[in-house]
């Protein structure tokens, strides 16, 4: 299904980004709208309420690969993101999209 966000940015502004998700069984595909158009979501996995899944951007030809974790509730997931080989981690909230 279709989730939107208010993901954290660089310099603590929020983009809304759009989730769009299939699930198949224990396997997640799917992608990721944003700034950069469609982005392909790459490893999807699912466990009961948790689902984790990698990102790939790229920012003036460096790739950086974003990982994604999260537990569905109900209409929401909570999200942690973390960009691979970086300790920072953000936080944000999805919610199922009505449309």
């Amino acid at each position: 299904g279709k989730w939107t966000a208010q993901v954290p940015g660089r310099g603590g502004q929020t983009r809304e980004t759009t989730f769009n998700f299939k699930a198949d069984g224990a396997a997640l595909t799917g992608t990721m709208s944003g700034m950069q158009g469609d982005v392909p979501i790459s490893d999807g996995k699912i466990a009961g309420d948790d689902i984790s899944f990698v990102v790939k951007l790229s920012f003036g030809g460096n790739e950086v690969k974003m990982n994604y974790k999260g537990k569905v509730s109900g209409n929401e997931i909570k999200f942690t993101r973390t960009r691979e080989g970086a300790d920072q981690s953000q936080e944000f909230v999805a919610k199922r999209a009505t449309t």
